[in-house]
Protein backbone atom coordinates (compact mmCIF):
# COMPACT_ATOMS: atom_id res chain seq x y z
CA UNK A 1 0.00 0.00 0.00
CA UNK A 2 1.36 3.18 -0.90
CA UNK A 3 2.80 5.61 2.13
CA UNK A 4 0.58 8.73 1.47
CA UNK A 5 -2.60 6.65 1.88
CA UNK A 6 -1.27 4.53 4.81
CA UNK A 7 -0.37 7.94 6.37
CA UNK A 8 -3.61 9.07 5.20
CA UNK A 9 -5.76 6.50 6.88
CA UNK A 10 -3.74 6.85 10.32
CA UNK A 11 -4.66 10.36 10.40
CA UNK A 12 -8.68 9.21 9.80
CA UNK A 13 -8.09 7.41 12.47
CA UNK A 14 -6.39 9.10 14.94
CA UNK A 15 -9.39 11.96 14.51
CA UNK A 16 -12.05 9.41 14.79
CA UNK A 17 -10.07 8.22 17.82
CA UNK A 18 -8.67 12.05 19.50
CA UNK A 19 -12.85 12.96 20.18
CA UNK A 20 -13.38 9.38 21.98
CA UNK A 21 -9.37 9.97 24.40
CA UNK A 22 -10.72 13.88 24.66
CA UNK A 23 -14.35 12.15 26.55
CA UNK A 24 -13.01 10.09 29.03
CA UNK A 25 -10.06 13.06 29.46
CA UNK A 26 -13.05 15.49 30.55
CA UNK A 27 -15.10 12.66 32.22
CA UNK A 28 -12.99 10.01 33.61
CA UNK A 29 -15.22 8.99 36.48
CA UNK A 30 -17.74 9.11 34.46
CA UNK A 31 -16.43 6.86 31.83
CA UNK A 32 -14.83 4.84 34.54
CA UNK A 33 -18.51 4.38 36.29
CA UNK A 34 -19.88 3.54 33.13
CA UNK A 35 -17.63 0.80 32.36
CA UNK A 36 -18.10 -0.74 34.85
CA UNK A 37 -21.54 -1.23 35.26
CA UNK A 38 -20.96 -2.79 31.36
CA UNK A 39 -18.85 -5.37 32.78
CA UNK A 40 -21.33 -6.35 35.54
CA UNK A 41 -24.11 -6.68 33.26
CA UNK A 42 -22.51 -8.45 30.19
CA UNK A 43 -20.87 -11.32 32.91
CA UNK A 44 -24.36 -11.23 35.46
CA UNK A 45 -24.58 -15.16 34.26
CA UNK A 46 -21.35 -16.18 34.27
CA UNK A 47 -20.84 -18.39 37.34
CA UNK A 48 -19.05 -15.43 39.16
CA UNK A 49 -21.84 -13.47 38.47
CA UNK A 50 -24.38 -15.27 39.78
CA UNK A 51 -22.17 -15.75 42.57
CA UNK A 52 -22.56 -12.47 43.56
CA UNK A 53 -25.21 -11.01 42.34
CA UNK A 54 -24.17 -9.02 39.40
CA UNK A 55 -27.31 -8.37 38.17
CA UNK A 56 -28.73 -6.37 41.57
CA UNK A 57 -25.52 -4.23 41.74
CA UNK A 58 -26.36 -0.34 41.23
CA UNK A 59 -23.48 1.68 42.66
CA UNK A 60 -19.36 1.15 43.21
CA UNK A 61 -19.68 0.83 47.37
CA UNK A 62 -22.10 -2.74 46.77
CA UNK A 63 -19.60 -3.66 44.20
CA UNK A 64 -16.57 -3.09 46.48
CA UNK A 65 -18.54 -4.62 49.68
CA UNK A 66 -19.48 -7.67 47.64
CA UNK A 67 -16.55 -8.66 45.40
CA UNK A 68 -13.06 -8.93 47.19
CA UNK A 69 -10.04 -8.04 46.24
CA UNK A 70 -7.89 -10.92 45.22
CA UNK A 71 -4.75 -12.21 44.43
CA UNK A 72 -3.30 -14.82 41.55
CA UNK A 73 -3.49 -17.73 43.82
CA UNK A 74 -7.00 -16.56 45.03
CA UNK A 75 -8.36 -17.31 41.27
CA UNK A 76 -5.96 -19.87 40.29
CA UNK A 77 -8.66 -22.40 41.02
CA UNK A 78 -11.18 -21.04 38.19
CA UNK A 79 -8.10 -20.28 35.49
CA UNK A 80 -7.31 -23.97 35.69
CA UNK A 81 -10.83 -24.56 35.33
CA UNK A 82 -11.15 -22.62 32.54
CA UNK A 83 -7.82 -24.22 30.67
CA UNK A 84 -9.32 -27.28 31.53
CA UNK A 85 -11.87 -26.14 29.11
CA UNK A 86 -14.75 -24.89 31.01
CA UNK A 87 -16.90 -21.97 29.99
CA UNK A 88 -19.03 -18.85 31.67
CA UNK A 89 -16.77 -19.13 34.79
CA UNK A 90 -15.81 -15.87 34.79
CA UNK A 91 -16.68 -14.26 31.64
CA UNK A 92 -19.56 -15.04 29.14
CA UNK A 93 -17.39 -15.61 25.96
CA UNK A 94 -15.29 -18.33 25.36
CA UNK A 95 -11.91 -18.24 26.57
CA UNK A 96 -9.07 -19.29 24.61
CA UNK A 97 -6.01 -17.94 25.35
CA UNK A 98 -3.75 -17.98 28.94
CA UNK A 99 -0.57 -15.96 28.97
CA UNK A 100 1.94 -17.21 30.74
CA UNK A 101 4.03 -15.39 32.81
CA UNK A 102 5.67 -15.89 36.04
CA UNK A 103 8.43 -15.87 39.00
CA UNK A 104 6.16 -13.11 40.66
CA UNK A 105 3.51 -14.94 42.88
CA UNK A 106 4.14 -18.03 44.78
CA UNK A 107 2.87 -19.76 41.70
CA UNK A 108 5.59 -21.41 39.28
CA UNK A 109 3.94 -19.81 36.22
CA UNK A 110 0.38 -17.87 36.08
CA UNK A 111 -1.67 -18.36 33.44
CA UNK A 112 -3.41 -14.96 32.71
CA UNK A 113 -6.62 -15.40 30.46
CA UNK A 114 -7.17 -13.29 27.45
CA UNK A 115 -10.15 -12.90 26.12
CA UNK A 116 -11.11 -12.01 22.09
CA UNK A 117 -12.48 -8.73 24.13
CA UNK A 118 -9.37 -8.13 25.43
CA UNK A 119 -7.18 -8.48 22.33
CA UNK A 120 -9.29 -6.37 20.47
CA UNK A 121 -10.22 -3.60 22.50
CA UNK A 122 -7.39 -3.18 24.78
CA UNK A 123 -4.48 -4.87 23.75
CA UNK A 124 -4.93 -3.96 19.67
CA UNK A 125 -6.74 -0.90 20.54
CA UNK A 126 -3.58 0.37 22.51
CA UNK A 127 -1.24 -0.21 19.94
CA UNK A 128 -3.04 1.49 17.22
CA UNK A 129 -3.27 4.66 20.03
CA UNK A 130 -0.11 4.43 20.60
CA UNK A 131 0.88 5.32 17.19
CA UNK A 132 -2.13 7.67 16.91
CA UNK A 133 -0.29 9.79 19.84
CA UNK A 134 2.70 9.47 17.99
CA UNK A 135 1.95 10.67 14.94
CA UNK A 136 -0.12 13.55 16.57
CA UNK A 137 2.61 14.70 18.16
CA UNK A 138 5.04 14.55 15.13
CA UNK A 139 3.61 15.88 12.20
CA UNK A 140 6.59 15.05 9.85
CA UNK A 141 7.08 11.32 11.19
CA UNK A 142 8.14 8.44 8.67
CA UNK A 143 6.83 5.57 10.14
CA UNK A 144 4.99 3.99 7.36
CA UNK A 145 8.18 4.08 5.01
CA UNK A 146 9.87 1.61 6.58
CA UNK A 147 9.03 -1.72 9.42
CA UNK A 148 8.85 -1.79 13.00
CA UNK A 149 11.64 -3.72 14.55
CA UNK A 150 9.92 -5.87 17.38
CA UNK A 151 10.88 -8.00 20.23
CA UNK A 152 8.65 -9.97 22.30
CA UNK A 153 9.17 -13.10 24.14
CA UNK A 154 11.04 -16.78 23.42
CA UNK A 155 8.32 -18.92 23.90
CA UNK A 156 6.17 -20.90 21.09
CA UNK A 157 2.50 -21.18 21.82
CA UNK A 158 0.85 -24.47 23.28
CA UNK A 159 -2.01 -26.21 22.70
CA UNK A 160 -3.70 -28.31 25.40
CA UNK A 161 -7.70 -29.41 26.28
CA UNK A 162 -8.80 -26.91 23.11
CA UNK A 163 -6.81 -23.85 24.75
CA UNK A 164 -3.45 -22.16 23.90
CA UNK A 165 -1.04 -21.02 26.38
CA UNK A 166 2.49 -18.65 26.07
CA UNK A 167 3.57 -15.18 25.88
CA UNK A 168 1.71 -12.42 26.01
CA UNK A 169 3.75 -11.08 23.16
CA UNK A 170 3.24 -14.58 21.17
CA UNK A 171 -0.62 -14.68 21.61
CA UNK A 172 -0.39 -10.90 20.51
CA UNK A 173 1.70 -12.15 16.87
CA UNK A 174 -0.34 -14.97 16.69
CA UNK A 175 -3.68 -13.22 16.10
CA UNK A 176 -2.37 -9.60 14.96
CA UNK A 177 -4.31 -8.57 11.36
CA UNK A 178 -2.50 -9.39 8.41
CA UNK A 179 -1.84 -5.98 8.12
CA UNK A 180 0.73 -5.52 10.80
CA UNK A 181 2.76 -8.50 9.59
CA UNK A 182 3.77 -6.43 6.49
CA UNK A 183 4.67 -3.50 8.75
CA UNK A 184 6.84 -5.52 11.20
CA UNK A 185 10.02 -7.42 11.03
CA UNK A 186 11.04 -10.43 11.70
CA UNK A 187 8.54 -12.72 10.37
CA UNK A 188 6.37 -14.38 12.78
CA UNK A 189 8.22 -17.35 12.50
CA UNK A 190 11.46 -15.91 13.61
CA UNK A 191 9.65 -13.77 16.80
CA UNK A 192 8.06 -17.40 17.67
CA UNK A 193 11.21 -19.17 18.06
CA UNK A 194 11.57 -20.53 21.30
CA UNK A 195 14.98 -20.61 21.53
CA UNK A 196 16.63 -17.33 22.52
CA UNK A 197 19.96 -17.30 21.26
CA UNK A 198 19.50 -19.12 18.28
CA UNK A 199 16.19 -16.78 17.66
CA UNK A 200 18.54 -13.36 18.36
CA UNK A 201 21.00 -14.65 15.62
CA UNK A 202 18.21 -14.86 13.39
CA UNK A 203 16.55 -11.90 14.30
CA UNK A 204 20.19 -9.74 13.44
CA UNK A 205 20.08 -11.54 9.92
CA UNK A 206 16.33 -10.73 9.11
CA UNK A 207 16.14 -7.13 9.91
CA UNK A 208 19.71 -5.79 9.12
CA UNK A 209 19.02 -5.19 6.02
CA UNK A 210 15.47 -3.92 6.39
CA UNK A 211 14.41 -0.43 6.59
CA UNK A 212 13.79 0.18 9.97
CA UNK A 213 11.90 3.28 10.93
CA UNK A 214 10.87 2.32 14.85
CA UNK A 215 12.08 -0.05 17.41
CA UNK A 216 9.47 -1.89 20.18
CA UNK A 217 10.25 -4.39 23.29
CA UNK A 218 11.58 -3.89 26.62
CA UNK A 219 14.57 -1.99 27.04
CA UNK A 220 17.33 -4.80 28.91
CA UNK A 221 16.78 -7.48 26.14
CA UNK A 222 16.34 -4.85 23.01
CA UNK A 223 19.99 -3.44 24.21
CA UNK A 224 21.25 -6.93 23.85
CA UNK A 225 20.18 -7.22 20.50
CA UNK A 226 20.66 -3.64 19.19
CA UNK A 227 24.44 -4.60 20.61
CA UNK A 228 24.24 -7.60 18.22
CA UNK A 229 23.58 -5.79 15.53
CA UNK A 230 26.63 -3.27 15.75
CA UNK A 231 29.01 -6.39 16.43
CA UNK A 232 27.49 -8.11 13.63
CA UNK A 233 28.10 -4.85 11.16
CA UNK A 234 30.60 -3.26 12.82
CA UNK A 235 29.29 0.10 13.02
CA UNK A 236 29.43 2.53 15.86
CA UNK A 237 25.84 3.37 15.73
CA UNK A 238 22.17 2.32 14.77
CA UNK A 239 21.65 4.69 12.06
CA UNK A 240 24.72 3.81 10.01
CA UNK A 241 22.55 0.65 9.49
CA UNK A 242 18.81 2.45 9.59
CA UNK A 243 19.31 5.69 9.05
CA UNK A 244 15.07 6.68 9.22
CA UNK A 245 15.09 4.80 12.43
CA UNK A 246 13.21 7.69 14.40
CA UNK A 247 11.40 6.10 17.29
CA UNK A 248 11.64 3.07 20.29
CA UNK A 249 8.53 2.16 21.95
CA UNK A 250 9.74 0.62 25.19
CA UNK A 251 7.90 -0.87 28.31
CA UNK A 252 8.48 -3.51 30.47
CA UNK A 253 11.24 -2.35 32.83
CA UNK A 254 12.17 1.01 34.06
CA UNK A 255 14.26 2.75 30.96
CA UNK A 256 16.49 4.98 33.71
CA UNK A 257 19.33 2.14 34.08
CA UNK A 258 19.35 2.06 30.24
CA UNK A 259 19.30 5.63 28.53
CA UNK A 260 22.70 6.38 28.42
CA UNK A 261 23.96 3.35 26.80
CA UNK A 262 20.90 3.93 24.25
CA UNK A 263 21.71 7.90 23.81
CA UNK A 264 25.28 6.37 22.48
CA UNK A 265 24.34 3.73 19.97
CA UNK A 266 21.36 6.35 19.09
CA UNK A 267 23.22 9.45 18.80
CA UNK A 268 20.45 11.97 17.52
CA UNK A 269 18.78 14.72 19.74
CA UNK A 270 15.64 14.54 17.72
CA UNK A 271 15.51 10.40 18.26
CA UNK A 272 12.16 9.94 20.21
CA UNK A 273 11.29 7.22 22.78
CA UNK A 274 8.11 6.69 23.73
CA UNK A 275 6.92 4.39 26.72
CA UNK A 276 3.98 2.24 27.36
CA UNK A 277 2.87 0.25 30.55
CA UNK A 278 1.20 -2.94 29.45
CA UNK A 279 1.11 -6.63 31.25
CA UNK A 280 -0.42 -10.05 30.54
CA UNK A 281 -3.17 -8.89 32.31
CA UNK A 282 -3.89 -5.54 30.31
CA UNK A 283 -2.73 -2.48 28.45
CA UNK A 284 -3.05 0.41 31.19
CA UNK A 285 -0.92 3.87 29.93
CA UNK A 286 0.68 5.31 27.24
CA UNK A 287 3.18 8.11 26.91
CA UNK A 288 1.18 10.68 25.13
CA UNK A 289 3.62 13.80 24.93
CA UNK A 290 7.14 13.94 23.41
CA UNK A 291 10.01 13.92 25.91
CA UNK A 292 8.28 13.39 28.74
CA UNK A 293 8.10 9.95 30.92
CA UNK A 294 4.42 10.68 32.58
CA UNK A 295 1.69 8.26 30.98
CA UNK A 296 -1.89 9.16 30.31
CA UNK A 297 -3.81 6.21 32.00
CA UNK A 298 -6.45 4.99 29.60
CA UNK A 299 -9.49 4.44 30.87
CA UNK A 300 -11.73 3.21 28.12
CA UNK A 301 -10.19 -0.06 26.99
CA UNK A 302 -12.15 -2.41 28.92
CA UNK A 303 -10.64 -2.30 32.32
CA UNK A 304 -11.88 -0.33 35.71
CA UNK A 305 -9.20 0.50 38.18
CA UNK A 306 -9.06 0.94 41.61
CA UNK A 307 -6.25 1.76 44.32
CA UNK A 308 -4.94 0.75 47.49
CA UNK A 309 -3.21 3.27 49.43
CA UNK A 310 0.82 1.61 49.85
CA UNK A 311 0.60 2.82 53.23
CA UNK A 312 -2.28 0.42 54.21
CA UNK A 313 -1.34 -1.74 51.85
CA UNK A 314 -1.74 -5.74 53.34
CA UNK A 315 -2.76 -4.32 56.63
CA UNK A 316 -6.03 -4.31 58.80
CA UNK A 317 -6.36 -0.85 57.97
CA UNK A 318 -6.26 -1.57 54.30
CA UNK A 319 -8.25 1.05 51.84
CA UNK A 320 -9.02 0.13 48.35
CA UNK A 321 -10.27 3.73 46.46
CA UNK A 322 -11.89 4.43 43.07
CA UNK A 323 -10.26 6.64 40.47
CA UNK A 324 -12.33 9.45 41.84
CA UNK A 325 -10.79 9.45 45.17
CA UNK A 326 -6.75 8.97 44.22
CA UNK A 327 -4.60 12.26 45.24
CA UNK A 328 -1.52 13.23 43.97
CA UNK A 329 2.18 11.78 44.89
CA UNK A 330 0.94 9.02 46.43
CA UNK A 331 2.00 5.50 46.22
CA UNK A 332 -0.82 2.89 45.34
CA UNK A 333 -1.09 -0.64 44.90
CA UNK A 334 -2.84 -0.90 41.15
CA UNK A 335 -6.36 -3.54 41.41
CA UNK A 336 -8.05 -4.31 38.27
CA UNK A 337 -11.74 -5.00 36.89
CA UNK A 338 -11.27 -6.69 33.29
CA UNK A 339 -13.14 -7.45 30.25
CA UNK A 340 -11.15 -11.12 30.40
CA UNK A 341 -13.27 -11.90 33.76
CA UNK A 342 -10.35 -10.54 36.48
CA UNK A 343 -12.48 -9.32 39.14
CA UNK A 344 -10.40 -6.80 41.40
CA UNK A 345 -7.77 -8.44 40.89
CA UNK A 346 -4.23 -7.10 42.27
CA UNK A 347 -1.64 -7.18 39.30
CA UNK A 348 1.29 -6.65 41.73
CA UNK A 349 2.53 -3.17 40.54
CA UNK A 350 3.02 0.15 42.39
CA UNK A 351 2.07 3.61 40.72
CA UNK A 352 1.90 7.46 41.84
CA UNK A 353 -0.21 9.96 40.02
CA UNK A 354 1.86 12.71 38.58
CA UNK A 355 -1.49 14.65 37.43
CA UNK A 356 -5.32 14.02 37.90
CA UNK A 357 -6.37 16.11 34.77
CA UNK A 358 -5.81 14.38 33.13
CA UNK A 359 -4.60 10.98 34.86
CA UNK A 360 -1.02 10.76 34.06
CA UNK A 361 0.91 7.98 35.95
CA UNK A 362 4.65 6.99 36.47
CA UNK A 363 5.18 3.46 37.75
CA UNK A 364 6.55 3.27 41.27
CA UNK A 365 7.51 -0.55 41.30
CA UNK A 366 6.05 -4.03 42.48
CA UNK A 367 4.00 -4.37 45.47
CA UNK A 368 6.95 -7.69 46.41
CA UNK A 369 9.52 -5.80 44.82
CA UNK A 370 10.86 -3.77 47.88
CA UNK A 371 13.24 -3.73 50.78
CA UNK A 372 11.01 -3.06 53.80
CA UNK A 373 13.41 -5.46 56.05
CA UNK A 374 13.97 -2.42 58.63
CA UNK A 375 10.63 -0.24 58.00
CA UNK A 376 12.75 1.88 55.18
CA UNK A 377 10.31 0.95 52.41
CA UNK A 378 12.54 1.17 49.77
CA UNK A 379 11.12 1.03 46.37
CA UNK A 380 12.04 0.25 42.96
CA UNK A 381 11.74 3.97 41.46
CA UNK A 382 13.95 5.48 44.92
CA UNK A 383 17.14 2.63 43.53
CA UNK A 384 16.28 3.87 39.99
CA UNK A 385 16.48 7.26 40.68
CA UNK A 386 19.66 7.42 43.02
CA UNK A 387 21.79 4.84 41.05
CA UNK A 388 21.14 7.51 37.81
CA UNK A 389 21.99 10.48 39.43
CA UNK A 390 25.25 8.65 40.79
CA UNK A 391 26.05 7.16 37.45
CA UNK A 392 25.77 10.76 35.84
CA UNK A 393 28.16 11.61 38.58
CA UNK A 394 30.46 9.19 38.48
CA UNK A 395 30.54 8.14 34.62
CA UNK A 396 29.72 5.07 35.31
CA UNK A 397 26.79 2.72 33.20
CA UNK A 398 24.96 -0.30 34.58
CA UNK A 399 23.59 -2.97 32.33
CA UNK A 400 21.98 -4.58 35.55
CA UNK A 401 21.41 -4.79 39.53
CA UNK A 402 19.91 -6.63 42.23
CA UNK A 403 19.34 -5.70 46.26
CA UNK A 404 18.61 -7.49 49.10
CA UNK A 405 18.95 -6.85 53.00
CA UNK A 406 21.38 -8.28 55.30
CA UNK A 407 19.24 -8.91 58.02
CA UNK A 408 20.52 -8.39 62.07
CA UNK A 409 22.30 -11.10 63.69
CA UNK A 410 23.17 -10.18 67.53
CA UNK A 411 24.50 -6.57 68.04
CA UNK A 412 25.06 -6.39 64.12
CA UNK A 413 22.86 -3.56 62.07
CA UNK A 414 21.16 -5.04 59.08
CA UNK A 415 22.22 -3.11 55.71
CA UNK A 416 21.10 -3.33 52.19
CA UNK A 417 23.58 -5.60 50.08
CA UNK A 418 23.60 -4.78 46.38
CA UNK A 419 25.18 -6.73 43.15
CA UNK A 420 26.24 -4.97 40.01
CA UNK A 421 26.89 -5.08 36.62
CA UNK A 422 28.31 -2.24 35.49
CA UNK A 423 29.25 -1.84 31.77
CA UNK A 424 31.18 1.37 32.75
CA UNK A 425 32.34 0.99 35.97
CA UNK A 426 33.14 3.95 38.36
CA UNK A 427 36.94 4.29 38.84
CA UNK A 428 36.28 4.74 42.80
CA UNK A 429 33.75 2.48 44.25
CA UNK A 430 33.75 3.90 47.90
CA UNK A 431 33.17 6.82 46.54
CA UNK A 432 30.55 5.46 44.16
CA UNK A 433 28.78 3.86 47.28
CA UNK A 434 28.71 6.77 49.61
CA UNK A 435 27.13 9.03 46.78
CA UNK A 436 24.56 6.33 45.98
CA UNK A 437 23.92 6.43 49.94
CA UNK A 438 23.12 9.92 50.29
CA UNK A 439 20.81 9.39 47.35
CA UNK A 440 18.60 7.53 48.24
CA UNK A 441 18.61 9.19 51.97
CA UNK A 442 17.77 12.11 49.96
CA UNK A 443 15.06 10.77 48.12
CA UNK A 444 13.47 8.44 50.98
CA UNK A 445 13.09 9.82 54.17
CA UNK A 446 12.41 6.90 55.83
CA UNK A 447 15.84 5.02 54.61
CA UNK A 448 17.19 8.43 55.95
CA UNK A 449 15.97 8.34 59.76
CA UNK A 450 16.95 4.29 59.53
CA UNK A 451 20.66 5.57 58.27
CA UNK A 452 21.09 8.18 60.72
CA UNK A 453 24.13 7.60 62.66
CA UNK A 454 23.80 4.07 61.39
CA UNK A 455 21.10 3.34 64.21
CA UNK A 456 19.44 0.60 61.84
CA UNK A 457 21.53 0.11 59.18
CA UNK A 458 24.95 0.68 58.18
CA UNK A 459 25.98 1.53 54.73
CA UNK A 460 24.93 0.22 51.75
CA UNK A 461 27.37 -3.03 50.52
CA UNK A 462 28.11 -3.15 46.80
CA UNK A 463 29.33 -5.88 44.84
CA UNK A 464 30.71 -5.68 41.23
CA UNK A 465 29.46 -8.40 39.04
CA UNK A 466 31.05 -9.78 36.29
CA UNK A 467 30.67 -9.81 32.58
CA UNK A 468 27.33 -11.44 31.74
CA UNK A 469 26.41 -12.52 35.48
CA UNK A 470 22.40 -11.99 35.15
CA UNK A 471 22.72 -13.24 31.63
CA UNK A 472 24.08 -16.35 32.23
CA UNK A 473 21.97 -16.38 35.46
CA UNK A 474 18.46 -15.84 33.60
CA UNK A 475 20.01 -18.82 31.22
CA UNK A 476 20.73 -21.39 34.38
CA UNK A 477 17.18 -20.77 35.10
CA UNK A 478 16.18 -20.86 31.52
CA UNK A 479 14.63 -17.25 31.42
CA UNK A 480 16.54 -16.09 28.63
CA UNK A 481 13.92 -13.92 26.08
CA UNK A 482 11.80 -10.02 25.97
CA UNK A 483 9.05 -11.22 28.46
CA UNK A 484 11.70 -11.72 31.53
CA UNK A 485 12.82 -9.73 33.97
CA UNK A 486 15.90 -9.49 36.92
CA UNK A 487 14.31 -8.91 39.93
CA UNK A 488 15.29 -5.60 40.88
CA UNK A 489 14.72 -5.64 44.85
CA UNK A 490 13.69 -7.71 47.75
CA UNK A 491 12.60 -9.18 51.00
CA UNK A 492 14.29 -12.33 50.44
CA UNK A 493 17.88 -13.11 49.51
CA UNK A 494 17.14 -15.77 47.27
CA UNK A 495 17.88 -13.99 44.29
CA UNK A 496 20.97 -12.58 45.60
CA UNK A 497 22.53 -15.02 46.96
CA UNK A 498 22.25 -17.10 44.04
CA UNK A 499 24.26 -14.26 41.85
CA UNK A 500 26.67 -13.90 44.54
CA UNK A 501 27.43 -17.28 44.21
CA UNK A 502 27.72 -17.68 40.40
CA UNK A 503 29.94 -14.46 40.74
CA UNK A 504 32.32 -16.34 43.27
CA UNK A 505 32.55 -19.26 40.53
CA UNK A 506 33.70 -17.24 38.20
Amino acid sequence: MPIPIVNSIASWFLKKRIHQIELFLKYPNEVQNELLFSLLKFAKDTEIGKQHDFASIKTYREFSERLPIVSYEDVQPLIERSRNGEQNIFWPRPIRWFAKSSGTTASKSKFIPVSTDSLEDCHYAASKDLLCMYLNNNEGAQLFTGKSLRLGGSKELYKENGTVFGDLSAILIDNMPFWAEFSSTPSSKVSLMSEWESKMQAIVTETIEENVTSLAGVPSWMLVLLNNVLDQTGKDNLFDIWPNLEVYFHGGVSFNPYIEQYRAILPRKDFKYYEIYNASEGFFAIQDQNYSGDLLLMLDYGIFYEFIPMDTYGTKDQKVIPLSDVELGKNYAVVITTNAGLWRYKIGDTIRFVSLKPHRIKVSGRTKHHINAFGEELIIENAEDALKKVCKRTSAEIVEYTAAPIFMKGKEKGAHEWIIEFKTPPKNMSYFEELFDNALKALNSDYEAKRYNNMTLNKPKIHCARTNLFYDWLKENNKLGGQHKVPRLSNSRDYLDELLALNNKA
